[in-house]
């Protein structure tokens, strides 16, 4: 089967989803783009479940499948000290994948100028004026849709150079406890009473959606993931010992792994192949988040499609907020900087909505400078006078 369309969508996931979304709802007036979604059929290709987690100032366009949203954050010190932050105008959202695939589907299914294939994409070709994806169907169908545009989502075989490299690495539980145990008003955002790693740091993470329902999530920042049971003692110890939850039942899971580097990922693949996303370097390297970013991208590619430009995604992340990623990352690695107490610190000193605006690169110069101030000094200017004299190497990672 040969399909020909302007723009061709590799990946289903954040990216993927999200561009297809802004096609399909074309502003007023704009100009037609035609597009496929290319979307892994069923098994092991496909990504498994996860939960997208951002902050936004009133409504926003996936609010109809959004799980839950909070005005309240928590950091909680290893010491068990409570700093109980307030982020309005803002709200912290949870996104179900599930729920959002649904939302596109629905919305893919009344456009008449995009639309949605499950085939597996086994290579993407530069042909003249445009690009041909090759993919294949779960029943082994081949197709081929050549497009004027590319954009691949997919993660990248291999991590570019970097000098530091952390991998943010978490298993969480979708538990339901007998008796009320969790705050339904509030996020535990970082609770720093769980065993801390050689290199990095680890945390407890609460999503409550009830008194009795929560995400629960360990998550470590170091530089290789655990088996699956040092994931499941430590939630058995978080859930059991450090949050006394009781008896509960565990209804589903999700596991993942983000890559936290000062590399550069590259946004063009080919001539008119383009990443997006977080192969294109959407992941802010310090905290691991990535959804606003994406929804930055993908918002400017769309519009200089509607628009008839060329639509080379925009760098995620600006120059400053790169480097101060990368100062951060290297005193984490080296052990230079205590991260809990760093983190713990910072959301007791600055305001929230500010270090959360902070978090997602939208404060100014004189911001940054503010906040900067509330970092162990010393030690992160020693971090980025030797930054320079760090070489970049192919990531490796270890237990």
């Amino acid at each position: 089967m040969d399909v020909d369309v302007d723009v061709a969508v590799v990946g289903a996931g954040a990216a993927g989803l999200s561009l297809a979304l802004r096609l399909a709802r074309p502003p007023l007036g704009a100009r037609r783009v035609t597009a496929v979604l290319l979307a892994a059929p069923p098994g092991p290709s496909r990504t498994a479940r996860r939960t997208w987690c951002y902050w936004e100032s009133g409504p926003g366009p996936y609010d109809e499948a959004v799980t839950a949203s909070w005005q309240r954050l928590r950091v909680r010190s290893a010491g068990g000290r409570i700093v109980d932050a307030a982020i309005a105008p803002l709200r912290y959202k949870m996104l179900d994948s599930q729920a959002f695939e649904a939302l596109a589907g629905r919305v893919l299914s009344d456009s008449s100028c995009v639309r949605r294939e499950e085939a597996l994409v086994e290579r993407v070709e530069s042909v003249p004026g445009g690009a041909v994806a090759h993919a294949r169907r779960a029943d082994g169908t081949r197709v081929r849709v050549r497009a004027r545009w590319v954009f691949d989502s997919r993660p990248p075989a291999r991590l570019p150079p970097a000098r530091t490299t952390l991998l943010q690495h978490f298993r969480g539980w979708f538990v339901r406890t007998r008796t009320p145990r969790f705050d339904p008003a509030a996020v535990e955002l970082m609770d720093f009473r769980t065993p801390q790693p050689a290199h990095g740091l680890s945390f407890g993470y609460v999503l409550p959606t009830g008194a009795c329902e929560a995400l629960v999530e360990y998550t470590e920042f170091s530089r290789g993931p655990l088996g699956r049971d040092g994931y499941d003692r430590a939630l058995r110890h978080y859930l059991t010992q450090v949050l006394g939850a009781g008896a509960y039942e565990i209804t589903a899971t999700e596991q993942g792994v983000i890559p936290m580097t000062d590399g550069d990922f590259p946004r063009r693949a080919g001539a008119c192949v383009f990443r997006v996303g977080a192969a294109a370097g959407a992941t802010r390297p310090s905290t691991g988040y990535t959804f606003s970013a994406v929804q930055r991208q993908v918002l400017a590619v769309a519009a200089a499609l509607h628009a008839g430009r060329r639509p080379l995604p925009p760098r995620a992340h600006s120059a400053r907020s790169h480097l101060m990623d990368a100062v951060l990352l290297h005193a984490l690695d080296r052990g230079r900087v205590d991260g809990p107490a760093l983190f713990t610190h910072l959301f007791s000193r600055v305001p929230a909505p500010r270090l959360l605006r902070f978090l997602d690169g939208r404060t100014s110069l004189l911001e940054d400078l503010s906040i900067g101030l509330h970092v162990p000094v010393a030690a992160m200017l020693g971090c980025a006078l030797a930054l320079p004299f760090t070489p970049r190497r192919a990531h490796r990672p270890t237990r």
